[in-house]
């Protein structure tokens, strides 16, 4: 985050509610996110660099457009 002293907010949730989970992430800090969507936003005034990093025995990128979001573009 730019500056170093800012905040970005970040949702991980899947699309039957299992999973719904919405936080304030600072600098430097990492999100789990174990299924689902997880998308990302900083406020107005601060710059975000989000860097997806992918662990564990099968690594398939899958990309799968939330429900209420596929239609815009």
């Amino acid at each position: 985050l730019n500056p170093k002293d800012g905040w970005a907010v970040q949702r991980v949730y899947t699309d039957d509610g299992s999973l719904d989970e919405t936080m304030a992430v600072k600098d430097g800090e990492v999100v789990l996110v174990p299924r689902g969507h997880h998308p990302c936003g900083a406020p107005h005034g601060f710059e975000l660099y989000y860097l997806n990093v992918m662990a564990g025995p099968r690594r398939n990128w899958r990309f799968v457009a939330a429900p209420e979001v596929e239609g815009i573009g």
